[in-house]
């Protein structure tokens, strides 16, 4: 597994270089004047096709493990739980619906309304949560 990664990851190396020599031959007026959109296009494709595989891996190893360990599965659903518990209270108790007219002379709908404002008490709830962690652990490992 190790030597077919170690080819794969020399074969895209070189596409790059290969590409990044393109792309710096053309010269900047000819990428800003869109004419060598052919070799960015190139290495922008190369560049999703390895961010997908990256995140299909992440995500893969991400489930094996914690399908595998029941202490790691319990932990995740535990804290998925509670994530989901803060979403609904955002959203039912805190979030206020209302028709909002919008700059383009749109309409934003209450139930839009209401969606975007319990994500933006949900992110101010989760940075509380994350503040007050690290300020509790940084003040009892002060005091130790």
């Amino acid at each position: 597994m190790k030597k077919i990664l170690t080819i794969v990851l020399a074969i895209v190396g070189v596409l790059s270089i290969a590409f990044l020599a393109m792309i710096i031959s053309a010269g900047d007026e000819a990428v800003k004047g869109g004419e060598a959109s052919g070799s960015v296009d190139s290495i922008m494709f190369i560049a999703y096709i390895i961010l997908g595989l990256i995140v299909a891996f992440v995500v893969i190893f991400s489930l094996k493990n914690i399908l595998t360990n029941p202490d790691v599965l319990k932990s995740t659903l535990r804290s998925l739980g509670i994530f989901v518990l803060l979403a609904i209270i955002c959203y039912f108790g805190l979030a206020k619906g209302v028709d909002t007219p919008l700059k383009d002379g749109g309409t934003l709908s209450a139930s839009g309304s209401k969606l975007l404002g319990a994500g933006l008490y949900l992110f101010y709830a989760l940075i509380l949560i994350a503040g007050g962690s690290m300020l509790f652990y940084g003040i009892k490992k002060m005091i130790k």
